[in-house]
């Protein structure tokens, strides 16, 4: 946990105030929890997740269930109206703007996105269903992603048209 959280206050520039790196810290708190074995021991560090967890979500405007699972030096650029499904996976470096969505595509289907490593999410994009998003993705602002994005694209539009990104 210790090594992910230095990773992520180095990602977030080292700044304190960036509400973003606060919600990764009760993030990965929350997924530290776990690993204590003895339930009687783990109760109230659960409980203290819970309060912290309710705070990043009303204050910050984050919501990271402890289930998504994140990979290394993640990166909120900007806060308000995140919302990540439980069931999404994440790889390492990437970025997420303010209003974006994380998710199920309806209610009554289980499958969430599963983000490769150096994607770039735009402000109020809304990544929906069991899609593949590949490596060195970027995703547009308010771009609506219903289908997989290969390796090396870029998805803008509602709803997303791929395109191959110029670098």
């Amino acid at each position: 946990m210790f090594e992910n959280v230095r990773e992520d206050w180095l990602a977030h520039d080292c700044t304190w105030t960036r509400h973003g790196f606060w919600a990764l810290v009760i993030y990965r708190f929350g997924r530290w929890r776990y690993g204590i074995k003895p339930r009687v021991v783990r109760v109230p560090f659960s409980f203290a997740y819970k309060v912290l967890k309710f705070g990043a979500d009303s204050v910050l405007g984050i919501e990271i269930p402890c289930e998504t699972v994140i990979g290394r030096r993640f990166t909120i650029e900007h806060t308000g109206a995140i919302v990540i499904s439980g069931d999404a996976v994440f790889g390492d470096d990437c970025v997420v703007r303010q209003g974006v969505t994380v998710g199920l595509r309806n209610r009554n289907r289980r499958g969430a996105p599963r983000i490769g490593n150096r994607v770039d999410i735009g402000a109020g994009a809304k990544l929906l269903g069991d899609i593949q998003i590949g490596d060195d993705v970027a995703i547009g602002a308010n771009a609506v992603v219903l289908c997989d994005v290969p390796s090396g694209s870029i998805a803008v539009g509602v709803p997303a048209v791929v395109k191959a990104r110029r670098v």
